[in-house]
């Protein structure tokens, strides 16, 4: 059985047990993980049966790409009676009611879903993004391989960066290197998030107090940007010495990423800094040795938050003030922000094949921002570390 066929027999399974009686998938990066294209269109995967994916454009591209069975999608207010005649054993035994069809409301716009509601009034809509992104949530052996190599190739990015960095040399052309090599090694140039109205470029390039400049973008630092246009990430500030420097990088091979974040410095850091750094690495090797298959992701959280509140840390640590997040790591794969969350709430237990990122951070206003990341999968017995970068505080 190929990947795709396997990550809809799961699906399938999860809708026979939430007696659910089809699923449909319309967001790019969910068709992409279903059928192996990324082309416009609707993919119906019944409880029971084969799943066709009904695409409007193009037809030809997906018929080269899918391991799903493509028909065209033709004329859309005909689409509920057509999906009634493909799936027609389906829609006969439901006669005397209501069928359940889940959808991804966390990212399907309300005007699509209404038009689904028009062209399929016999079917009671449900939401599914749980349900997809649980599923989403472990990784296969080949997905695993596929960040393994992004995370390569950002490793030689930033070394080839580090060669570059000089005393003012402004963040956006440090930056600039980096999305170059990685461009050239086969990043795809985008980094998909889910979250709405979430955007991320190639990660967060930001020394000083442009790096600690809080913004929109829901992670412990968020760079000056270029304006407002784009506030987030790289500057046209110059990078002076003895100030940190948050790189804050990923990159995406097949539709996969990778995220790590090193601190560098041109000189010295102040104590504090210094201390506060150490302090993020003293977090990140404590949490390492809690990731093993059955701990509970909200416990690696509250335990970070005790380790910054015995610094003397607390106010530091993901942020500043109002603009503190609430997290201390997230999965990745297709989308930077994947399940699980390690944050509190969150009750799912580590498993084998999850993918997190792990980012300790402290951010001290006008003066920069101090931490690490690393990318992790969970295996049987433990963790495989899947950023392969050198650690440390990096002085040059």
């Amino acid at each position: 059985m190929n990947e795709h066929a396997e990550r809809i027999r799961r699906l399938q399974e999860r809708l026979l047990q939430l007696q659910i009686d089809g699923c449909m998938i319309t967001q790019n990066v969910d068709l992409y993980y279903f059928t192996g294209s990324m082309q416009t269109g609707y993919l119906f995967v019944p409880n029971e049966g084969e799943a066709v994916f009904f695409v409007r454009r193009s037809v030809v591209r997906a018929e080269e790409e899918s391991s799903i069975i493509v028909e065209p999608l033709g004329s859309f207010r005909s689409f509920g009676e057509r999906l009634a005649d493909v799936y027609h054993s389906l829609f006969q035994a439901a006669h005397s009611r209501h069928l359940r069809f889940a959808a991804e409301f966390d990212v399907l716009p309300v005007q699509q879903l209404k038009r689904l509601e028009a062209v399929l009034p016999q079917v009671e809509w449900v939401d599914g993004s749980l349900l997809i992104r649980e599923l989403r949530m472990i990784k296969s052996a080949v997905e695993v391989e596929r960040i393994r190599e992004a995370g390569r190739i950002i490793n030689l990015a930033f070394e080839d960066a580090l060669d570059k960095l000089r005393p003012g040399m402004l963040e956006l052309e440090l930056m600039s290197h980096i999305e170059t090599y990685v461009r050239r090694a086969g990043h795809i140039g985008i980094m998909r998030m889910r979250g709405y109205n979430q955007e991320v470029i190639t990660g967060m390039i930001g020394a000083g107090a442009a790096a600690a400049m809080p913004t929109y973008f829901d992670g412990p630092a968020g760079g000056q940007g270029l304006s407002p246009a784009s506030p987030q990430s790289a500057s046209r500030r110059p990078i002076a010495p003895n100030e940190p420097i948050l790189i804050d990088i990923g990159c995406c091979i097949d539709g996969y990423v990778i995220d790590q974040t090193r601190t560098v410095v041109i000189g010295a850091l102040d104590e504090d800094l210094l201390q506060a750094y150490e302090q993020s690495e003293r977090i990140i090797r404590s949490v390492e040795s809690k990731l093993l298959p059955g701990t509970v992701c909200e416990q690696l959280y509250m335990h970070s938050l005790q380790m910054a509140h015995a610094a003397g840390l607390s106010d530091h640590y993901m942020g500043y003030g109002d603009d503190q997040v609430k997290f201390l790591g997230h999965g990745i794969g297709l989308e930077i922000d994947e399940l699980p969350v390690l944050a509190k709430g969150f009750s799912y237990q580590l498993q084998p094949g999850m993918v997190i990122a792990v980012e300790p951070k402290f951010t001290f206003p006008q003066r920069g921002v101090v931490g690490i990341e690393n990318s992790y999968v969970i295996t049987d017995t433990g963790f495989d570390k899947l950023t392969v970068s050198r650690e440390g505080l990096i002085q040059l």
